[in-house]
C-alpha cells in the first residue's frame, strides 16, 4: 500500500490541475443530482424495525383503519383569566378552530374533545386529535405550518392554543451555524500548530470538498432512500472532523519533509506514502464500523451508517488524492520560513529528536560529529566531544565524552522536548500509579452508565420554547403523562364466536393491568374482523414502566386468546420505542464484541506485538464506559446539562451507544496509530523502550493532540442543535474523543508501555512468521530526511 500511495501522490502533485478539475466537477456533479432526484426536503425520519410486532400491525392497520396508521397531532387549548373550555364562548371558538384543522393539508380527520372527553378535570384544558394517513416523514413541507394557521384564529385573549404531538417529534434540525462554528475553530487550532494561515487553510479546503461530495451525494438519493436528517448530520460531523484530521496528518509529515530540505514533490509523495497509509488505514476501520450497523436491521441506523461510512470514505480519497494536488500548487510556500519558530520546532523533531542513547547508554556525542541541535539552536554536542552547553553557557558534560543522558535512556536536551514528551516523561515516571489514576477516575466518570435509560425522543425533550414541548408539558401536567404516548392495541377477532363482545373483553382485560390510566372503546371494523383499542397508560412514553405495560400486555396474549378468541398486536410510537430499544440492546454486546475483536486483529497486524493490541482494546472500553457515564450524568441526570443547552432530563437516545461503539472505535484507530506507530519505529532502531515512548510523544505528540482538539471541537459546535438526538450524539462524540485521546492513548498507553518495557514489542517467532507485514507506515519507502548540517547550525531567535 505504501508503494502505490507513494505513486499516487507522486501523480496527483504532477496533474493537480487535472485532480482539481476532477473534484470540481464531482462537486458538481452531486448538486445537480440532488437538485434532480432529491433534496432537503426528501429526508425521512420515520423509526421502524422490519419484522417487528409494532410494525406488523402499523402495516396492518394501513388497511384496516387507514386513519389510524399515520402519524398524529395534537391541538391543546388552555382556558386562561379563570375561564374554563366548557364555556359557550370558549367551547364555540374551539369548534371553529376544529373545523379550520380539518381543511388543513393532508388531514384525514380531527377528533373533538368534546366527543373523545379528553378535558382536564378542572376544565380548563381541551385535546383535540389530529390523524394523517401518512407518517411523519410524507408530510408536506408545509402541512405543520398549514395546521398552526387553521387554529390561530382560538389563540385570543381568554385562551391559548399549542400544537404537538408524534407528527412534530424529531424534526430535522439546521446545522448550518455548527458548521461554521466546527470550521471557525479548526481554522484557529491548525493555525497555532502550523504557525501559517496558509498551511492551516488546506486541511479546512480539503476537508469542505469531501463533506461537500458526501452530503451532496447523499442528498440526491433521498427520492429513493430512505436518509433521516440525523443521518445527514451525523455524516456531515464525522467527515468535516475526519476530513480535517486526516489531512493534517499528511501536511504535518509534508511540512516536516520540507524542513529539512526534501524538494515538495518528493515530498508530497512520500508524505501520501508514509502518513497516507496510516490514513487509509484508520479510515478503512472507520467505514467497516460504521457499515456494520447494517446488520442491526433497523433502517434509519442503517442509513446513518451508510451516509457516515461514505462521508469517510470520501475524506480518505480526498486525502490521497486532492491534498496532494494541492500541496503541488503551495510548493515550497509551505516550508517553514528560516529561523522561524516552526523550523525550530521541526528541526528539533528532527535532528535532536532522535534518543541520543541507545540501549547501551552511549554517550551524547556521535563518532561522526554531527551537531544535534536543541530547542533553542544551542550546539548540544560537537564531532570531539565537546562540551554541552545550556542558554547560559554552563558546562554540563566536559570534553571526554561524559554520559550527557541518564541511566533510563531519556532525551538529551531537556529543552528541545515538546510539551507532549514532557507529559509522557511524567506519566511513565510512575507508571503503575499512572495507570491506577487513570482506571480509577475514568470508573468513577462510568460509574452512571450502569443506571442508563435508553428510549427514542420525544417532545418531551424539545426546546422548551417550541409549540411541541409546551403542548406536551401542558397535556402531561392536566390530563396525564399517558396521554402523550397512547398505545394501540390491534385485535384480530376474526377466530371468535363474537368479535363485538371479544374487543369488549379484550379491553377490559388490558384496563385491570397496573399502570393503565383508561382504556377507550373499540373501534371495529366488521369488514376485517379487527378492533382498534387505545390504552392511555398512567406514565410518561419514556418511563420504564411504560415499558413494562408493554410487555405485559404481551406476555398476557395467550391469556386473551384462550379467553375471548382474540389476537392482540401492540403498536404505536410508545411501542415501536419499546421496541427498537429492545432491538439494539440484544445487538450491543455481539456488536461490540466484533468491534474489540477487529481491534485487536488489526492492531496485531499493524504492530506485530500483543501487549499492543491488548492495551488499546482495554483503554477503548474504558473511554467507552466512561463516555456513556458522562453522557447519562449530563441527559438522564442533569449534571451540568445548562452548560449544553438541556434545559430537562430524559433518557439518552437509544442509537447512541452502538454509533458510539463504531465511531470512537475508527477515530480511537487514528491516535493509536500514528502515536504507537512512532514508538515502534524507535524501539526497532534503538532497542530502547522507554526512549521509545518518549520518541513517540516527540514526533506525533504535537499533531495527535491537534487532531483530538480539531475534532472536539467540530463535535462540540453540533451541541447548538434542537435536535435532542443529534445534541447526545455530539456530546458523546466530543467528550468521548477527548477522553481517548488525552487519558487514553497520552496517558493510559504511554504508562502501559513504559510498565510492561521489552515485552511490550513481544511476539511469538511462530506467529510472527505467519502474519503478513502492512507496513502502514511506509518504512520500505526509505529513512526520514536528514537535517542539513547548514540548516541544523542556523542560530535565530525570531519567530
Amino acid at each position: 500500500m505504501p508503494a502505490f500511495l507513494h505513486r499516487l501522490g507522486r501523480l496527483a502533485f504532477r496533474r493537480r490541475r487535472r485532480m482539481l478539475a476532477l473534484w470540481l466537477a464531482l462537486v458538481a456533479a452531486a448538486v445537480v443530482c440532488m437538485t434532480a432526484f432529491g433534496g432537503t426536503g426528501k429526508l425521512d425520519n420515520t423509526f421502524s424495525i422490519p419484522g417487528s410486532e409494532s410494525q406488523r400491525a402499523l402495516d396492518r392497520m394501513k388497511t384496516d383503519f387507514p386513519t389510524f396508521s399515520g402519524t398524529g397531532a395534537q391541538i391543546v387549548f388552555t382556558a386562561t383569566d379563570g375561564q374554563k373550555v366548557t364555556d359557550p364562548a370558549d367551547s364555540a371558538r374551539i369548534r371553529a378552530a376544529l373545523g379550520a384543522a380539518a381543511s388543513a393539508p393532508q388531514v384525514a380527520k380531527v377528533v373533538s374533545p368534546f366527543d373523545a372527553h379528553t378535558i382536564s378535570a378542572d376544565g380548563t384544558t381541551a385535546v383535540a386529535q389530529v390523524r394523517y394517513e401518512v407518517p411523519q416523514s410524507a408530510l408536506e413541507p408545509n402541512a405543520l405550518d398549514e395546521l398552526k394557521s387553521a387554529v390561530a384564529g382560538a389563540n385570543q385573549q381568554g385562551m391559548r392554543v399549542d400544537v404537538g404531538g408524534s407528527a412534530f417529534g424529531n424534526a430535522p434540525s439546521e446545522s448550518h451555524r455548527s458548521d461554521i462554528i466546527g470550521v471557525g475553530v479548526a481554522l484557529v487550532i491548525l493555525t497555532l500548530t502550523f504557525g501559517s494561515l496558509l498551511t492551516a487553510g488546506i486541511p479546512v479546503v480539503t476537508a469542505l470538498f469531501g463533506v461537500a461530495t458526501a452530503i451532496f451525494g447523499a442528498l440526491s438519493l433521498t427520492g429513493t432512500v430512505s436518509i433521516s436528517s440525523t443521518a445527514q448530520s451525523l455524516a456531515l460531523m464525522i467527515g468535516l472532523a475526519v476530513g480535517i484530521d486526516y489531512a493534517l496528518f499528511i501536511v504535518s509529515r509534508h511540512r516536516f519533509h520540507l524542513a529539512h530540505g526534501m524538494e515538495p514533490e518528493e515530498s508530497a509523495a512520500l508524505a501520501v506514502g508514509t502518513a497516507g497509509s496510516a490514513v487509509v488505514f484508520a479510515g478503512l476501520t472507520v467505514v467497516i464500523a460504521m457499515t456494520g450497523l447494517t446488520v442491526v436491521g433497523i433502517p434509519y441506523l442503517t442509513a446513518m451508517g451508510l451516509a457516515a461510512a461514505g462521508a469517510v470514505l470520501i475524506a480518505v480519497l480526498v486525502a490521497t488524492t486532492l491534498l496532494p494536488a494541492i500541496l503541488g500548487f503551495a510548493g515550497t510556500r509551505l516550508t517553514p520560513g528560516p529561523g522561524s519558530r516552526a523550523m525550530r520546532r521541526e528541526q528539533a523533531v528532527g535532528g535532536a529528536g532522535e534518543d541520543a542513547v541507545g540501549a547501551t547508554g552511549d554517550s551524547l556525542a556521535s563518532a561522526t560529529g554531527e551537531n544535534v541541535l536543541s530547542g533553542t539552536g544551542d550546539n548540544v554536542a560537537g564531532g570531539t566531544g565537546e562540551s554541552v552547553a545550556s542558554r547560559t553557557g554552563e558546562i554540563v558534560a566536559g570534553g571526554t565524552g561524559e554520559h550527557v543522558a541518564s541511566r533510563t535512556g531519556e532525551h538529551v536536551a531537556g529543552a528541545a522536548a515538546n510539551a507532549a514528551e514532557r507529559w509522557f516523561r511524567l506519566v511513565t515516571r510512575r507508571p503503575l500509579l499512572t495507570l491506577v489514576a487513570v482506571v480509577a477516575s475514568l470508573g468513577a466518570l462510568a460509574w452512571p452508565a450502569h443506571d442508563m435509560r435508553l428510549a427514542l425522543p420525544d417532545n418531551g425533550t424539545a426546546p422548551k420554547s417550541s409549540s411541541q414541548r409546551i403542548a406536551f408539558d401542558r397535556v402531561g401536567e392536566k390530563l396525564g403523562p399517558g396521554f402523550n404516548g397512547p398505545l394501540l392495541v390491534l385485535a384480530d377477532t376474526s377466530h371468535s364466536s363474537d368479535p363485538t363482545t371479544a374487543a369488549q373483553r379484550v379491553a377490559a382485560t388490558i384496563g385491570a393491568l397496573p399502570d393503565v390510566a383508561t382504556v377507550g372503546k373499540p373501534v371495529a371494523n366488521p369488514a376485517t374482523h379487527t378492533a382498534l383499542i387505545q390504552v392511555i397508560p398512567d406514565s410518561a412514553p419514556s418511563d420504564p414502566a411504560t415499558k413494562t405495560l408493554v410487555n405485559s400486555i404481551r406476555d398476557d396474549r395467550a391469556a386473551i386468546l384462550r379467553d375471548t378468541g382474540a389476537t392482540v398486536q401492540v403498536t404505536g410510537s410508545t411501542a415501536v420505542s419499546v421496541d427498537v430499544a429492545a432491538k439494539l440492546n440484544s445487538a450491543l454486546i455481539p456488536f461490540a464484541a466484533v468491534v474489540i475483536g477487529l481491534s485487536l486483529l488489526l492492531l496485531l497486524l499493524v504492530f506485530r506485538s500483543l501487549v499492543v493490541p491488548l492495551k488499546a482494546a482495554a483503554g477503548f472500553l474504558l473511554s467507552i464506559a466512561a463516555t456513556l457515564g458522562a453522557v447519562v450524568g449530563a441527559f438522564q441526570l442533569g449534571h451540568l446539562g445548562s452548560l449544553i443547552g438541556v434545559d430537562t432530563t430524559g433518557p439518552v437516545s437509544s442509537f447512541l451507544p452502538i454509533i458510539l461503539l463504531a465511531v470512537l472505535f475508527g477515530l480511537a484507530m487514528d491516535y493509536e496509530v500514528f502515536l504507537v506507530s512512532r514508538m515502534r519505529e524507535s524501539y526497532l532502531r534503538t532497542g530502547n523502550p522507554l526512549g521509545a515512548v518518549h520518541s513517540g510523544a516527540r514526533h506525533s505528540g504535537r499533531v495527535v493532540t491537534a487532531a483530538a482538539l480539531i475534532m472536539t471541537s467540530v463535535f462540540a459546535a453540533f451541541l447548538t442543535s434542537d435536535s435532542t438526538m443529534l445534541k447526545q450524539i455530539a456530546f458523546a462524540l466530543a467528550a468521548g474523543v477527548l477522553l481517548d485521546a488525552f487519558v487514553i492513548r497520552m496517558t493510559f498507553v504511554p504508562a502501559v508501555l513504559a510498565l510492561t518495557r521489552h515485552a511490550a514489542w513481544w511476539l511469538p517467532k511462530w506467529l510472527e512468521r505467519r502474519l503478513p507485514d502492512l507496513d502502514i507506515e511506509g518504512d520500505r519507502l526509505g529513512p526520514a530526511p536528514a537535517v542539513p548540517e547548514s540548516v541544523a547550525l542556523t542560530p535565530s531567535t525570531a519567530d
